[in-house]
């Protein structure tokens, strides 16, 4: 029965957060193609692990943590070789795809920060505690990044 409860879980998890765990690990890898592998690992690690969650919010802060390592993890791995980022986007419309090419030029310690504060609705002090730093690190990290997307889009869509 444990196992079938294990199942369920994991296939509602899938549902509801396989978009942000393939989106997070797309803004650390910088490929979808490797994003997509480590949604799966993801997920497996959830369906071996079965951890007991009290809230959907400590489920979600879980599987992104889980997913931010496994990227670490890859981007570590010797035989990786950095890929440019060739993803088409065309998808997209095509003032969010400039801005979404603009975040993912950034690099990892501000692009993350940005995709968890402004995509996923993360705070300060939750960002921090999911990449292991202080919030006025994040808050910087953020202030920072939004300086060089300021620059990058050439004021744009900022308003003064």
């Amino acid at each position: 029965m444990e196992r079938a409860q294990a199942c369920n879980s994991a296939e509602l998890a899938i549902r509801k957060y396989a978009q942000q765990v393939q989106n997070l690990a797309f803004v650390y890898l910088k490929n979808q193609y490797d994003a997509e592998d480590i949604a799966q690992e993801v997920f497996l690690t959830y369906l071996q692990k079965a951890p007991l969650f009290f809230s959907a919010q400590k489920e979600k802060s879980w599987l992104l943590t889980v997913t931010a390592n496994k990227s670490k993890n890859l981007l570590k791995a010797k035989y990786r070789e950095e890929l440019p980022l060739t993803e088409d986007l065309s998808y997209l419309p095509n003032e969010e795809s400039i801005v979404i090419k603009a975040v993912m030029s950034l690099e990892e310690k501000y692009r993350v920060p940005i995709h968890l504060h402004y995509y996923e609705g993360y705070s300060l002090s939750e960002i921090a505690k999911l990449m292991k730093v202080r919030p006025g690190t994040v808050g910087s990290w953020l202030s920072r990044a939004r300086a060089q997307l300021k620059q990058e889009l050439e004021d744009d869509y900022f308003e003064e």
